[in-house]
């Protein structure tokens, strides 16, 4: 798979990595060479070029059968005979190479057998149905998996096209995406006197692609790994830099990382835990972002101290010995290992201050954890086999079984809506970028998980499919969100979906979806129904129980910051001798609503005032009072009320329970006597909150007339995130029938809520 790869004794630059496992002598690729150009062993008899393999092998599979080893050597060595990497070794060393890099991750048997084979089908003459026969389907699928499309057959896009059908057989086999890793990075390894410009396209593909698919999967030994080569390739001259810090650093004399690990030892010694305490230096680029992150750097910036314990509790053991004898950063703690992340890795996470006021990190993990947090999916060996242990619980095979993590099945959902190569590679590129992962949790109790960042809009899609164009809002955590809202790792999420065949998304949940899986869809979609001047909504009002030519989300969108839908008859004009109720008085733009009809004294109020517009009858106490019911509250028989008097005489009239009169009755301020007359008749302001849908319009103005209530005015603001807000201000011929109308109105689909208009006025 690397035919152009090239020497690794040639200058080039590759970043050295913190020790992980006891240190193993560098491996003579020209050695192998050698071994493997004598031929293969006599029947039976391990050859020797695959020696360094079985010890690595044996070290985590002492009771592996070898057998397969041997066989699929034996092929692959006689099938690349002949063939030379550009640095003159024989091909051979390259699978050989890649499997030993398995082999000490923890691969087992089957891995290793498809990793010496992987380049076999591609680069000779074997075929898969013979790999199929002499090794079994396991074997067969695994090269299959990792063997590239042809140029001459797909052109510009074998690249992507090869990545999406690896990832589709990853979607079945997690080995595969392992034995790629493995691949890449002995490919980086021998990257040196490639030409400069196909050492970066290599760098940024790996960079971009298979770095975050070696962190989603666990494999950070081969991460951070393939980090710092990229770093070097891509980055020299700041590469440079870094080497010389550390360089700089391991010169000192003093280490305080080396202090404060005996200072632990000593710690779990007298705690009688049994524990291993290591320090772990950062490798290039983590010393690099620290840099970066902090500016100068100290000593303990350049590793951190690795805890190992055997039991899961020995490891709160030791937080608490720490955090006691020691001096904790308590903003440094993170339990990884009650919440584990998406990837498996578990650890705790704290650290502790020196003297000095360095701040020495501390992981705290058992061996068990350790070995997945290097090598991730590959430390599991073979996930699809039976457990060992017969009384493995359930619920540990759940959080352990890698065959089909959350962020593989949205990513295998959404490749499969790329309507082409290109489209598939930049998305596949966006989706890796995101490296953290939330979940939410549906009124079902089942679980979504979405990438950090994601909003309802993605959640709408991840649960629903395409169906999510029908989506009309949310709950979040029981609240009211707009689909905009960003989601936090376990928030409760109830989806809303309307009940209208047509409704569709809008082009504004673009600018709201995060995800591969809910963009696609919206695109495609949009796509497919390309938007028509013509069925753009008029600005100029409707008139009610008539549908606007158009319309579509809501009830209708105008350009403006308000639109009147309709005013008939048409609302008086503001009174001149409005005071300070006036303008929070006018709901949606509503003029201010006077009670002509009421009565000061017995008597009628003064003239003047238009005898149709009556809007509730009122008794006041004191003669020639004109009254007006307070817009803040839109007060209605048989509310209980109270009144103030106004400049001009006015007596404006409240509920008993509203927030302006509290502020006016604190402030000294005086009330008028004033109460509800025979007559039930009343004017109420209503605001009607609902998800935009076509028609919604229509739908409310007629079970606002079949309830027997006369329309006066109304407004209805421009659609916000799918959201539309209504007011309406309405004649009733009998207050009781308030109750009635308000529920009439929450019943059609799409309104979420009916209130009385609920405004803040200044005091008179």
């Amino acid at each position: 798979m690397s035919a152009e790869a090239t020497n690794p004794a040639t200058p080039g630059p590759v970043a050295p990595t913190a020790p992980r496992r006891k240190a193993r002598p560098r491996i003579d690729l020209r050695r192998l060479g050698r071994a493997a150009l004598l031929g293969p062993a006599a029947r039976d008899r391990l050859p020797d070029a695959i020696g360094h393999v079985v010890e690595a092998h044996r070290a985590h599979h002492p009771d592996a059968d070898l057998e397969p080893l041997r066989r699929a050597y034996v092929l692959a060595e006689s099938s690349h005979r002949g063939q030379m990497r550009k640095s003159g070794e024989p091909y051979i060393t390259h699978p050989l190479a890649v499997t030993l890099i398995l082999a000490e991750l923890g691969a087992e048997t089957t891995t290793l057998t498809a990793s010496l084979l992987h380049d076999t089908v591609e680069d000779t003459d074997v075929t898969l149905d013979q790999v199929r026969d002499q090794f079994g389907e396991e074997v067969r699928y695994l090269v299959d998996g990792v063997t590239k499309l042809e140029k001459v057959d797909y052109g510009a896009a074998a690249e992507p096209e090869t990545f999406r059908k690896m990832l589709v057989a990853t979607g079945n086999d997690v080995r595969v995406m392992s034995i790629k890793l493995a691949d890449r990075l002995h490919n980086m390894r021998t990257l040196g006197v490639m030409r400069p410009e196909k050492q970066a396209r290599i760098a940024k593909v790996t960079r971009d692609v298979l770095i975050p698919l070696a962190e989603r999967l666990g494999v950070q030994a081969l991460k951070t790994e393939l980090e710092d080569l990229v770093f070097a390739i891509l980055h020299p001259e700041e590469y440079e830099h870094t080497r010389q810090l550390i360089a700089a650093n391991a010169a000192r004399s003093d280490d305080p990382l080396t202090e404060v690990a005996d200072e632990a030892r000593t710690v779990l010694r007298e705690a009688g835990i049994q524990g291993e305490v290591l320090i772990r230096p950062r490798h290039f680029v983590s010393v690099h972002r620290v840099t970066r992150k902090r500016g100068r750097l100290r000593g303990a910036d350049f590793g951190r101290l690795l805890v190992l314990v055997n039991e899961d509790a020995d490891c709160y053991g030791v937080l608490g010995e720490l955090h006691t004898c020691m001096t904790p950063v308590v903003s440094e703690f993170k339990d990884f290992i009650a919440v584990p992340k998406f990837n498996l890795y578990q650890s705790l996470h704290t650290a502790v201050a020196r003297a000095d006021g360095q701040v020495v990190e501390v992981l705290i993990r058992t061996h068990q954890m350790h070995r997945v947090a290097e090598a991730g999916v590959v430390a599991l060996g073979n996930p699809y086999a039976p457990p060992a242990d017969e009384h493995a619980s359930a619920a540990d095979g759940e959080r352990a079984d890698p065959t089909r993590p959350g962020w593989l099945s949205r990513l295998l959902e959404w490749q499969r809506g790329a309507p082409d190569p290109d489209t598939f590679w930049s998305t596949l590129r966006e989706d890796l970028a995101q490296d953290r992962e939330i979940t939410v949790f549906r009124p079902d109790g089942g679980t979504l998980g979405l990438p950090e960042g994601a909003t309802c809009v993605d959640a709408a899609y991840a649960q629903y499919g395409e169906d999510a164009h029908a989506c009309i809002g949310a709950r979040v955590n029981s609240r009211l969100a707009t689909l905009s809202t960003v989601l936090r790792d376990g928030d409760s999420v109830q989806l809303l979906m309307g009940q209208d065949p047509a409704s569709e998304p809008s082009r504004e949940w673009l600018e709201h979806a995060h995800t591969p899986a809910a963009r696609i869809a919206i695109q495609r979609w949009l796509a497919a129904h390309p938007e028509d001047p013509a069925d753009a909504p008029a600005a100029e009002s409707t008139r009610f129980g008539e549908r606007p030519a158009g319309a579509g989300s809501g009830a209708g969108s105008a350009s403006g910051p308000r639109t009147p839908v309709a005013s008939d008859p048409p609302a008086p004009a503001a009174d001149a001798r409005t005071g300070a109720d006036d303008g929070p008085g006018r709901a949606g733009g509503a003029p201010v609503l006077h009670a002509p009809g009421a009565r000061s004294g017995g008597h009628r109020a003064r003239p003047g005032v238009d005898p149709r517009r009556a809007g509730a009858d009122l008794l006041v106490e004191g003669p020639g009072a004109g009254v007006r019911l307070a817009g803040c509250c839109t007060p209605v028989p048989p509310d209980e009320i109270t009144g103030f008097s106004v400049r001009g005489g006015v007596v404006t009239v409240h509920r008993l329970r509203c927030a302006a009169v509290t502020r006016m009755k604190s402030g000294g301020r005086a009330e008028v006597g004033v109460r509800w007359g025979d007559s039930a008749a009343c004017r109420v302001t209503l605001v009607a909150e609902s998800f935009g849908r076509p028609h919604l319009l229509a739908d409310l103005t007629e079970v606002i007339a079949l309830e027997g209530a006369e329309i006066v005015s109304a407004t209805v603001e421009p659609p916000s995130e799918q959201r539309v807000r209504h007011t309406y201000t309405l004649q009733l011929a009998d207050a009781a029938g308030l109750p009635a109308l308000m529920r009439a109105m929450r019943n059609v689909p799409g309104v979420y809520d009916v209130s009385r208009a609920q405004h803040e006025p200044s005091t008179p």
